[in-house]
């Protein structure tokens, strides 16, 4: 393992909504015997509420203000030497404190799904606010590229999906 994450036990799993990020952050873990966390399952138990339901009532900057704090709970516990596979959010990466947390605090790995691969994954979900809007949705999606592609470790989502993503992951030098 490098010493970075002998360091700070923490991967980061980062990418665009629909890239994989939850199911590929939990196999890691699994596999890793690793603790997992989603930071929007957390940040819906810190609110409880869904992710809809709070960017439709408190807005989009009180999710980000919640999105930061759960994720600082986190790192906390990778500070402490606690090893964690956490799933942040498509926008989480994008914020510089959050981004500056996490490059200080482990390891991140970019999921990189092509938008046409995302489209078909998200087509039928209700629980997307960004993704509303197909022409921002997009915009979005390339506006997003540059911060993603600050992570330590591109990993192309291809015909293989999650599991051949997954395989990739495990073939870094991180181990």
């Amino acid at each position: 393992m490098i010493l970075k994450l002998k360091r700070t036990p923490g991967i980061y799993v980062v990418g665009f909504m629909g890239s994989g990020k939850s199911t590929v952050g939990r196999a890691l873990a699994r596999h890793l015997g690793w603790r997992y966390a989603d930071l929007d399952e957390d940040i819906e138990s810190k609110a409880q509420k869904s992710i809809p339901e709070i960017f439709d009532e408190l807005g989009e900057q009180e999710f980000r203000r919640i999105e930061s704090e759960m994720l600082q709970r986190r790192v906390h516990d990778v500070a402490r030497g606690v090893p964690w596979v956490v799933s942040v959010g498509g926008g989480c990466f994008a914020q510089e404190a959050n981004f500056d947390l996490i490059q200080n605090h482990g390891v991140s790995i970019w999921l990189d799904a092509p938008l046409e691969m995302i489209k078909s994954r998200i087509a039928s979900s209700t629980h997307r606010p960004l993704a509303r809007d197909p022409e921002k949705f997009e915009d979005l999606y390339h506006s997003r590229l540059t911060y993603y592609q600050r992570a330590d470790y591109r990993i192309p989502v291809t015909g293989e999906g999650s599991p051949g993503a997954l395989k990739t992951i495990l073939e870094l030098p991180l181990f």
